[in-house]
C-alpha cells in the first residue's frame, strides 16, 4: 500500500469523504458529519491529509489532522484533531487505519503538537476499539458534537 499526503480537496479525497459521509448517514440516520472543514486546515505544518492507495492506484483509506488551540469548543493549546479517518469496506482488516493513524501522530508530533484528540460516536464501535487499542483515553468533550449524547471524545499525549 502507498500512503501519501494528498490535498483535502483532491478528487480522490472528495470521493472517500463522500463515502464516509454516506456511512455516517446510515449509522446515525442523519446528514453525516457537518463539522466545518476546508482544505486549508490540512496544509502542513498546521495539518496533514493522507490517502492510502493500492498498487493499481485505487484510493482505499484516508485520514487527517488539523491544528487546534484553546477555544470555546473545548480544545486545548497544542491539540491536533484527527478528522476523516475512513477505510473503504473492501479494504477493512488490512491495518490501513492503524498505519494512517501512526503516520498522522508522528507528523503532528513533528509539527509541535502535544496531544491528538478525536471525536467519534457510539455507532462506530470499531473506531472506538482502534483508538483505545492505540493508547487513546476518554477525555472531556469538545468540538461541534460536544453536546450530543452519542458523541465520544478521546485524547492521546504525543510527547
Amino acid at each position: 500500500m502507498n500512503i501519501q499526503p494528498t490535498p483535502y480537496d483532491h478528487p480522490d479525497a472528495v470521493t472517500l469523504n463522500d463515502a464516509v459521509q454516506a456511512e455516517y448517514a446510515v449509522r446515525y440516520g442523519d446528514e453525516g458529519d457537518v463539522t466545518p472543514l476546508d482544505a486549508g486546515m490540512f496544509v502542513p505544518p498546521r495539518g496533514l491529509y493522507l490517502l492510502a492507495y493500492d498498487p493499481e492506484g485505487t484510493p482505499l483509506a484516508t485520514g487527517g489532522w488539523r491544528t487546534q488551540d484553546k477555544n470555546d469548543q473545548g480544545y486545548e493549546d497544542g491539540d491536533a484533531e484527527l478528522k476523516r479517518m475512513y477505510v473503504i469496506p473492501e479494504a477493512r482488516g488490512l491495518g490501513l487505519a492503524r498505519r494512517i493513524l501512526s503516520a498522522l501522530e508522528s507528523d503532528a508530533r513533528a509539527a509541535g503538537r502535544t496531544r491528538m484528540v478525536l471525536e467519534t460516536g457510539t455507532a462506530q464501535p470499531e473506531a472506538i476499539a482502534l483508538y483505545t487499542s492505540s493508547g487513546y483515553a476518554p477525555c472531556a468533550k469538545f468540538g461541534h458534537y460536544r453536546d450530543y449524547e452519542n458523541s465520544r471524545c478521546f485524547a492521546k499525549p504525543l510527547a
